[in-house]
């Protein structure tokens, strides 16, 4: 009987001491299993700041670099027709291949903003065709049409509008500064409500105002109304502007929309 107490004895103590143990080792690789999926997840993160951040500043760069152009072309030409600037040519054949790369990575932004907030559904190319669909026909525009018209068809004539054309890209290094601001949701602080009024003022001067002083301009140059401009100019250009206007409307509009909307938000205690 005493052995038999023993034996049960030590049954239980030996069952008590599996049963603890697996339990204590599924605890700790449930804890490790925890650990290593926060720790991908900050990665993940993290990875995904500094990559929409590093694209945003590429962005801004390629923008400071064609308004720069514009400047220098601009302020050169004194003859907006007959007057020449190597850089209006040249600057186009440089920016051409970054409206390329610039789709593809606005794609990569928009999958890795989709990660940083938990959205692992919708990150496919249909999605970010259906929330960017106007971007990425503006920049195929600007790929397939304007890059060709500037360079073969001007017959070295216009480097003048050229220039202003690349001055509509002024306004990029404010948009985003205020996408970066947003990710870190910094909506409330003074900076980003003083860069969300220089956007609002620079993109209406440099990207709505644009083609009207364009067509006042070139109304000056041929000494007749500005009304009878379009006549004077080819339907190409017309046609041109017209839809790279109507964007830069619509785009505006949504700037004045979210600013709206961001102001009138009640204040949260």
């Amino acid at each position: 009987m005493c052995i038999r107490a023993v034996c049960i004895s030590i049954y239980h103590i030996y069952s008590i001491y599996t049963y603890m143990y697996s339990i204590v080792y599924i605890m700790c690789i449930r804890a490790v299993c925890i650990s290593i999926y926060h720790i991908y997840s900050i990665y993940t993160y993290m990875y995904s700041i500094v990559y929409i951040m590093c694209i945003r500043a590429v962005s801004a760069v390629q923008a400071i670099m064609a308004s720069s152009a514009g400047v220098i072309i601009v302020t050169s030409c004194e003859d907006v027709m007959r007057d020449r600037h190597w850089l209006s040519e040249s600057y186009v054949v440089f920016a051409t291949p970054y409206f390329v790369f610039d789709i593809y990575t606005m794609f990569l932004c928009y999958r890795h903003r989709l990660q940083v907030k938990g959205h692992e559904g919708g990150v496919g190319v249909g999605g970010y065709l259906r929330r960017e669909l106007l971007l990425v026909l503006h920049h195929l525009f600007m790929v397939l049409a304007c890059c060709p018209a500037s360079l073969f068809c001007r017959q070295g004539r216009g480097d003048f509008f050229q220039g202003l054309l690349f001055l509509a890209e002024l306004s990029t290094p404010f948009v985003c500064l205020g996408k970066v601001l947003i990710q870190f949701q910094q909506q409330k602080t003074l900076l980003h409500k003083l860069n969300g009024a220089l956007m609002i003022l620079v993109f209406f001067c440099c990207r709505v105002l644009l083609f009207p002083y364009m067509y006042l301009t070139y109304s000056r140059y041929l000494r007749v109304p500005l009304l009878r401009v379009p006549l004077e100019v080819p339907w190409p250009c017309n046609l041109g502007a017209g839809l790279l206007m109507a964007l830069q409307v619509h785009w505006f509009l949504l700037i004045c929309r979210g600013a709206l909307r961001l102001l009138l938000r009640p204040a949260t205690p």
